[in-house]
């Protein structure tokens, strides 16, 4: 069994180490001087140290732990330049919010275009402690429609249920990709964790009932319009 453990172990570290070089990669397309960040960083880290090692006379302790001190200062700002790296090639790109909803890990329920119209303005929808939030990607103007529309959908089965909505963008009254999260996370805390849940399966049952209404055979009727608003809505 032991040996077994040791092979998978190995087996992961060279998928691990060619991620941190792809993500390296990937960051300094974006951020040219990263190199030399993260070496001024390691090397400044581990002198400061050192340093302090030899004025209370412990050179060889200190020396030891300002290298692994070092590194884990090292890998903290790697960390921060990457994900600024990855918000900056992201932003503006369809779909770009909907990646950052699904990394998140603190309680939040995420669906992904729960309405989008025949412009490609989409709606997703994460539910937490905070309440629902819906996120707009898309013109502001025409994700008011959308997302009001949303609203009063939901509004049948959790009208006690606080919604916000955040519109994302660089324009007045956005929030930008790289804040998109924080500014959920800022939400007021109304809900338990399984109210959370409850309320998810109440919207996801919506959905499904939704998706699953007969719709008329034939041909349509003169006169009838397709309704405005959302063109196409999805539960899961």
């Amino acid at each position: 069994m032991a040996r077994k453990e040791k092979k998978e172990q190995d087996s992961e570290n060279p998928g691990r180490l060619k991620q941190i070089a792809l993500t390296y990669k990937m960051t300094r397309r974006a951020d040219r001087w990263i190199g030399w960040i993260l070496s001024a960083v390691g090397l400044g880290t581990f002198a400061v140290v050192l340093g302090i090692g030899f004025l209370l006379g412990h050179p060889i302790y200190l020396g030891i732990l300002g290298f692994l001190v070092a590194l884990l200062t090292t890998a903290i700002v790697f960390g921060r330049r990457a994900e600024r790296a990855a918000f900056s090639q992201m932003e503006g790109q369809p779909g770009a919010a909907a990646a950052v909803l699904e990394n998140m890990r603190r309680g939040i329920v995420f669906t992904p275009a729960v309405a989008i119209n025949k412009n490609q303005d989409v709606v997703h929808r994460a539910v937490g402690k905070c309440g629902v939030v819906l996120v707009g990607e898309g013109n502001p103007n025409r994700l008011k429609t959308l997302i009001a529309a949303e609203k009063r959908r939901m509004n049948r089965v959790v009208s006690d249920v606080p919604v916000h909505d955040v519109f994302v963008g660089k324009g007045e009254g956005q929030v930008e990709l790289k804040k998109l999260r924080s500014t959920i996370l800022k939400f007021p805390r109304v809900l338990s964790g399984p109210r959370v849940t409850e309320v998810n399966d109440r919207l996801r049952a919506m959905g499904d009932l939704m998706s699953n209404m007969p719709l008329p055979k034939g041909p349509m009727p003169k006169g009838m319009r397709l309704p405005k608003g959302n063109v196409q809505r999805r539960g899961r």
